[in-house]
């Protein structure tokens, strides 16, 4: 039986052997915020194969980089910021190009880009 990538339908002990990890680092991560598994109607964790590859990322991130979970916690953001804006950025690609193709634009009218700002704070010690 196939499942949807985000269909949860592994348990934490299965997930647990899958990463060859013990349970309660599943557990820690959901109380770092950094994983939200799904619940069954008796409270059981579920996990989808997209949450397994984000285990998998944090794993990476904190095993071979040495990343701490706080650490872990900003690039998992970062990164979901960043794939929202590749995904805008493609949407907007499309549309110009139906635009220049449909010749709705007239091609001597410019094209107006929005900045967006981003803050980063660094905190030194």
């Amino acid at each position: 039986m196939i499942h949807q990538y985000d269909e949860p339908v592994y348990l934490i002990s299965i997930v647990a052997k899958i990463l060859d990890i013990h349970p309660q680092t599943l557990r820690q991560y959901e109380r770092e915020n950094l994983i939200i598994p799904a619940r069954s109607s008796g409270r059981i964790r579920l996990y989808s194969q997209r949450d397994i590859d984000k285990i998998k990322l944090i794993l990476r991130l904190t095993r071979e980089l040495g990343v701490n979970l706080a650490g872990v916690d900003i690039i998992l953001r970062l990164k979901d910021n960043v794939d929202e804006m590749e995904s805008e950025i493609a949407e907007l690609r499309d549309q110009v190009t139906r635009a220049q193709n449909s010749h709705s634009v007239s091609p001597d009218k410019a094209l107006v880009t929005k900045k967006s700002i981003y803050e980063m704070i660094i905190f030194e010690e």
